[in-house]
């Protein structure tokens, strides 16, 4: 049974709907039951949390953390997050990996404050050239004498 589920799922919401139907047009109890099997898991609903196949149902706060974490489905993927730091039986492998984070990490603060020194520069340079401006430009006409 687990196998046919797989399949079905593999495939995605579209063939759960069309089995649904089916099942209420040969004999609607089993269409009911069906119905009441999906939404239980949470493959129907809107906030599914399942990542299966091709088909992301991506919950309503919208981040992907929170669809790879959370979740019914019942599948070993879907019960680790891809983003948690949980030790993968090699330490080597894990030093590396905490290493290699920790070195994106600081990267992107450089980053972020390299581009804030940026925006700071160009700030300061249209403020300086509107001073500019102001100084060189052309000053009110003096009322002519008649």
């Amino acid at each position: 049974m687990e196998e046919i589920v797989h399949k079905i799922d593999g495939v995605g919401k579209p063939a759960w709907i069309g089995l649904m139907v089916v099942s209420f047009v040969l004999f609607w109890p089993i269409g009911l039951a069906l119905l009441a099997y999906l939404i239980g898991t949470g493959r129907m609903g809107r906030k599914s949390r399942c990542g299966i196949g091709r088909w992301r149902f991506e919950p309503a706060e919208g981040s992907f953390e929170h669809a790879q974490t959370g979740g019914r489905c019942g599948h070993r993927r879907d019960r680790q997050s891809r983003t948690s730091h949980n030790p993968s039986g090699n330490r080597a492998f894990d030093e590396y990996r905490d290493e290699t984070l920790k070195r994106l990490e600081q990267e992107q603060q450089e980053f972020t404050r390299f581009l804030e020194q940026l925006r700071f520069a160009k700030d300061k340079s249209e403020f300086d050239e509107f001073l500019a401006s102001r100084r060189n430009g052309p000053q009110s006409p003096e009322p002519q004498a008649q």
